[in-house]
């Protein structure tokens, strides 16, 4: 099988962020079929990135990220929305596009003759002309998370960044949705929940759940509980809902946990931290790590990961991560999304809270009770490796792309 990956976002190594490593361990499971794999590189990737990547793929195509485009101040912006409302497709996804990535697809796939193609992430849809519909006969865009679910999610939970911009783009993201997605022959969703809101969209086009994993081998169970006060939030700290759940915790959270917990500290662990995110330091007990060697490291010495995402769709990797790791979780329904924790006739996986008062009772709880703390760790990593591994999500993903 020849098979045709896009991807704007460079994903090796995998630990730069969730759709890396989200499509890194989806491309390592095609490792038998001809992979002809195409992205973007800036001044961050190096060559021996470049390399390591070229060992997992047939042919490795590269293209110069183009430099932000985007022109400031009223005018910009409303030449943004004006494009936005006439052409349909958002300025985040045109601010991927290339001229010369587009030719060279084009030369492609009229060269030669491909399987199948995957959109790895659907900001890449941009790159699928008519030509290339023509030319492909399956056409997978692996959505990852909905934009005009997103948006909508941000502005009814108050976490939107520019209210009265997503306002006004709402009803034109569900309408480039709806566009975008009669491109493809199959959509690609994380959760149940991203399915039925895929379907509503899209109700002619057949939509599957390849739920997101974990390399046991990065991740491996912690051998002891640390104890102590030590709460530890992970991710990408230039991700909008990251950002907000980063201040949620420090600002909300934290200050009233400290009042039980004089000693307590938190850690916010990850990288391209924005001046937000940074600021947050100043805040006594509170750590903003930056980018570190090892996540697991940090996972393992914390006595709880919170996780109170309060947007963004799909399956969480810093959720599944931490379970894995052996580390008690407590998170919002939007952290906990895509997962069976807790409720009748389900073994308790993680405590779940979704405002303040709920999440310091939990944290005290987990504190005060090393047996729960312990509960917690092992059926979450039962879990994660009966169902949660990139092996089992990349089988069923070669599945997809094979039927």
């Amino acid at each position: 099988m020849k098979v045709l990956m896009l991807s704007a976002t460079f994903p090796y190594p995998p630990t730069r962020g969730g759709t890396q490593v989200r499509t890194f361990n989806l491309l390592k499971r095609l490792a038998d079929h001809h992979v002809t794999f195409v992205t973007q590189v800036d001044e961050s990737i190096s060559a021996e990135d470049i390399a390591g990547l070229k060992q997992h793929v047939d042919e490795l195509k590269t293209f110069r990220k183009p430099v932000d485009r985007v022109k400031s101040g009223p005018v910009g912006k409303a030449m943004r929305f004006a494009q936005f409302w006439i052409e349909g497709t958002p300025p985040s996804v045109w601010a991927n596009y290339t001229a010369d990535m587009q030719a060279w697809i084009e030369a492609a796939v009229n060269s030669q003759s491909f399987d199948v193609l995957t959109c790895e992430h659907s900001v890449n849809e941009c790159y699928v002309s008519k030509n290339v519909q023509a030319k492909v006969p399956r056409r997978i865009v692996n959505i990852h998370s909905s934009v005009y679910g997103t948006c909508k999610q941000q502005l009814a939970s108050g976490t939107a960044e520019k209210p009265l911009r997503d306002r006004l783009n709402l009803s034109l993201l569900r309408r480039y949705e709806e566009r975008y997605c009669r491109k493809f022959t199959d959509l690609v969703v994380t959760t149940l929940e991203d399915a039925q809101q895929m379907k509503a969209l899209s109700p002619n086009r057949p939509v599957h759940i390849v739920t997101n994993g974990v390399d046991l081998d990065l991740f491996p169970l912690r051998t002891q509980d640390p104890g102590d006060h030590h709460l530890v939030f992970v991710g990408a700290m230039d991700n909008l809902p990251n950002i907000d759940a980063a201040q949620f915790i420090a600002q909300d959270i934290f200050p009233q946990v400290r009042q039980q917990y004089p000693n307590a500290s938190l850690s916010l662990v990850g990288s391209r931290p924005t001046p937000e995110v940074k600021a947050l330091q100043e805040i006594s007990g509170v750590v903003v790590t930056g980018r570190v060697p090892s996540m697991v490291d940090y996972l393992h010495k914390a006595t709880v990961c919170v996780i109170p995402m309060r947007a963004g769709y799909g399956i969480k990797n810093k959720t599944l991560e931490a379970m894995a790791a052996g580390v008690p979780v407590v998170g919002s329904d939007r952290g906990l999304e895509g997962l069976q924790v807790d409720g009748a006739g389900i073994t308790l996986r993680a405590l779940r809270a979704n405002d303040t008062d709920a999440y310091v009772k939990a944290i005290t709880q987990l504190f005060e009770n090393s047996d729960l703390r312990a509960t917690l760790s092992q059926n979450a990593r039962t879990m994660i490796e009966a169902n949660y591994t990139w092996q089992q999500a990349g089988q069923i993903y070669r599945q997809l792309l094979l039927s």
